[in-house]
């Protein structure tokens, strides 16, 4: 986050999908021209929309200010020289969103490989206090809330992608596990 601040760039807007809570289109979810034919016959199981709207009400509450930040920290998109990490791939998924949005969204994918999933609940906590420790200030409760209901975002996203084309429920899964637990941290 601090090598972005730097950059003279106009904000990146919208942001990528899995990460675009506070589009103004009707629904929960942004439109997307290969989903949205597909919505029409498929049922969206209540987890995945009641998680959904409850996330997006707690996210789009937020008065944080946007700041630039990579919007896609799934392993695949890290290389590593042993524990330090040497690149990170897949820039064209920037986003202006609070920066405690950002850190959540990553907090709750990072763990993704290959199939997109949920990072499990603790492992997300070790996420975010790693992250709170390498800037040197721990988020205040308005930024661990929007961190909290923005774990779940890219989840609910991949999650909707995996019923509506009839793919193993492995995001799905854990958001049903884990939905209850991140919407209380995020006090939504």
């Amino acid at each position: 986050m601090a090598r972005l601040e730097g950059i003279p760039a106009d904000p990146p807007l919208p942001p990528p999908e899995w990460v675009h809570w506070d589009h103004d289109g009707p629904g929960v979810f942004p439109s997307n021209p290969r989903h949205d034919p597909l919505v029409e016959r498929v049922t969206l199981p209540g987890v995945i929309v009641d998680t959904a709207r409850r996330a997006r009400v707690r996210l789009r509450r937020s008065a944080l200010p946007p700041v630039l930040g990579h919007a896609d920290w799934e392993a695949q998109n890290l290389r590593w020289d042993g524990q330090t990490p040497v690149a990170v791939h897949d820039w064209d998924s920037l986003a202006w969103l609070p920066e405690a949005a950002i850190v959540g969204a990553a907090a709750g994918a990072f763990a993704s490989q290959e199939t997109p999933t949920l990072a499990p609940l603790e492992s997300s906590r070790a996420f975010l206090s790693a992250y709170a420790d390498a800037r040197g200030r721990r988020f205040g409760a308005e930024e661990t809330q929007v961190a909290w209901a923005a774990s779940l975002w890219p989840a609910l996203h991949n999650a909707r992608a995996e019923v509506l084309y009839g793919v193993p429920p492995v995001a799905l899964e854990e958001v049903e596990r884990q939905a209850a637990d991140r919407l209380d941290l995020a006090g939504a």
